[in-house]
This record gives C-alpha cells, sequence and structure tokens, in this order.
C-alpha cells in the first residue's frame, strides 16, 4: 500500500438539513486506530449491519470515525467539521482487515472527490488497506437558482430541480 500525504485539505461544515442537524445525536462515531478497533467494533453490529457499507468521516484531526449505516454523517461527527466523508465496506482477508469499498457519498457534507487523500492517509493509520481511491465519487454542488444542493450525472451541470445551471466549481457551503 502506497503512503498518502493528506497535504491541505479543507474543513468541510454540515450541510445538510438544519432539521436532520438539529434532530442528530451529537455521539460522535466509533474512532478506528487500528485493524483491532474495526474488529472490536464490527462485532458490536448485527451481521446484516456488518455485511452493509458504513457511514465514516475522517475528523479535523485526520482520524477514521465509524457508524452504522443509517446513522448521519453529522452525528458520526459529532456535530462537527470534517475533512472527508462517505460510506465505505470493509472485508477480512487472510491478511486481516481491507477496505473494498469506499465514496464520499454524504449529502450532509458534500465532500469533493479530491478528499481521497485525507480518508486514504486516515485508513492508512489505521492499518487498513485501501483500493487506491473511491470506488464511487460523487461531485455536489449548490443551485445558485433555487438553493438546492444537487449530485452532478454524467458531467451534466444541470440543477433537477429547477434546470437552473451548476457551478462547475465546488459551492456546497452556504
Amino acid at each position: 500500500m502506497a503512503q498518502v500525504e493528506m497535504g491541505h485539505q479543507r474543513p468541510y461544515r454540515y450541510v445538510g438539513p438544519a432539521d436532520v442537524l438539529a434532530s442528530g445525536s451529537r455521539e460522535d462515531g466509533r474512532r478506528i486506530d487500528s485493524a483491532g478497533d474495526l474488529a472490536e467494533w464490527l462485532a458490536t453490529l448485527s451481521p446484516a449491519e456488518r455485511a452493509e457499507p458504513h457511514t465514516f468521516v475522517v475528523d479535523v484531526a485526520g482520524g477514521l470515525r465509524l457508524a452504522p449505516r443509517r446513522s448521519e454523517h453529522v452525528a458520526c461527527a459529532g456535530g462537527r467539521p470534517v475533512l472527508g466523508a462517505g460510506e465505505i465496506a470493509f472485508a477480512r482477508q487472510d491478511t486481516g482487515w481491507t477496505v473494498t469499498e469506499v465514496s464520499n457519498q454524504s449529502t450532509g457534507y458534500c465532500p469533493e472527490p479530491s478528499s481521497w487523500p485525507v480518508v486514504a492517509a486516515a485508513c492508512e493509520r489505521a492499518g487498513l488497506p485501501h483500493p487506491g481511491g473511491f470506488t464511487t465519487a460523487f461531485e455536489f454542488r449548490r443551485c445558485s437558482a433555487c438553493g438546492q444542493l444537487a449530485i452532478v450525472k454524467d458531467d451534466d451541470f444541470t440543477c433537477a430541480a429547477c434546470g437552473g445551471k451548476l457551478s462547475t466549481a465546488w459551492n456546497a457551503s452556504r
């Protein structure tokens, strides 16, 4: 596994629905500093929960935090800004735990695909081999015409809600 440098990365603050922030738990996700931490955390989940992807964030200190998939990213982060967020899946290999899938799918923080280096660095610090990039990457934009958060699909920078033109530069923050 190649060592990935974090470099300079913007912190993403929560940009999702205010009611989710207000009603969400302020409990942090489980900090994962090693494959042993991952194994302990996975053992607390039901078999069905272990088999599906999990919610993750990379906190501003560069730490990997996990929560069950149906958890909100903002709850996993304890309401704080993050350097990365999305969904992550693991598999047990002969050599230990490995990341099999990872995305930046978080409509609460809308991290850019360029957040990959911090995600990779957090996995590496925890001793978790990874696929070398997001297995699925999303581009998020805020429509300047109607204010809706949008996912750019197939390089079509058109808002699905109002038909307005989306910025080619990341602008998901309010």
